[in-house]
């Protein structure tokens, strides 16, 4: 066994030409190793090609080339191994209606084989925070506790690895906060999480380390913090006591007046110390009231290597 708990090398995916649409060329190669008992985020822009790497993943999409391992299985020559190593929880709620929770978590243990005596419908319920909804029909439940439900139908096998596709689109804070907590509780467990989402700021709270695909390929992975220190950028926020125009700047530093009277000057850390910048303030005869820093984030970084 590997230290990965996924290993993807020189992965295709390429779709047939339909009607009037040409091939698409969905995957170009990619490689991916994500280590075993990690958060991992899965990042790119719409169409980047994340949901076909998941889909090939849950085993739901044939790839046209490449070699996949999960937990150790090679897909293709233990695909009933390499599958059960793996849960996902889809983006969009598909949920039959007149099943209870409690019976949509104990027939998706029956699918995947979990003997009677070994199902956990009763401790998932709770982890999810649905024992109360256990014999609601699913269709009375929120769209919030129907993502849970998503969850719950994950967990039921006991996987290795749980895939969560973009799990708080739409749903409110009280709900992310939950979700968040029980990653946190799933992941000290032991459990591998891998992450797609379009809020960058909780790739960079929960993540340990990120790739980011664009068009097909794999434009970078690192470690999160490693990620961050791409940018050497910094911008301090300077609150003047009184009115002030911006000061004369020298060429490594830029500056910006803002309509609610605040001073913002950027400048390369690794160049250009911060007291070098409030000493320009100072000598300008600007008597400072407040400052803060704002460090560049994963946004940044993201909309650095997507741009083109």
């Amino acid at each position: 066994m590997t230290d990965n708990a996924i290993e993807i090398q020189g992965l295709k995916k390429t779709y047939a030409a339909t009607g009037k649409s040409a091939a698409k060329e969905a995957l170009k190669g990619i490689d991916l190793n994500i280590p075993r008992g990690s958060i991992y985020g899965l990042l790119g822009p719409n169409g980047a090609g994340k949901s076909t790497l998941i889909n090939i993943l849950a085993g739901m999409v044939v790839k046209s080339a490449g070699s996949v391992k999960i937990w150790g299985f090679d897909q293709d020559q233990n695909p009933r191994q390499s599958r059960a190593a793996i849960g996902i929880m889809p983006q969009e709620p598909h949920l039959d209606p007149f099943f209870t929770p409690a019976q949509s978590l104990d027939v998706q243990a029956g699918l995947y084989g979990v003997p009677k005596a070994q199902r956990r419908t009763a401790e998932i319920l709770d982890l999810i925070g649905l024992t109360d909804k256990a014999d609601a029909y699913a269709r009375s439940l929120s769209g919030g506790m129907r993502r849970r439900l998503l969850l719950g139908k994950a967990l039921v096998h006991q996987p290795q690895i749980l895939v969560l596709d973009e799990p708080t689109a739409g749903v409110d804070i009280e709900l992310r906060n939950m979700l968040w907590q029980n990653v946190r509780k799933l992941n000290d467990d032991g459990m591998t999480i891998i992450l797609t989402t379009h809020y960058l700021e909780e790739a960079e709270q929960m993540c340990d380390a990120i790739a980011i695909i664009n068009h097909g390929e794999m434009i970078v992975q690192d470690s999160t913090a490693n990620l961050l220190g791409r940018l050497d950028s910094k911008t301090l926020v300077i609150t003047p006591d009184t009115a002030a125009d911006l000061p004369p700047l020298p060429a490594s530093v830029t500056g910006q007046a803002l309509a609610d009277g605040t001073l913002t000057f950027t400048y390369k850390s690794s160049t250009t110390p911060a007291d070098a910048v409030l000493q320009i303030v100072r000598d300008a005869g600007i008597t400072i009231r407040d400052v803060k820093t704002q460090e560049a984030d994963l946004e940044d970084v993201f909309l650095s290597l997507t741009k083109s």
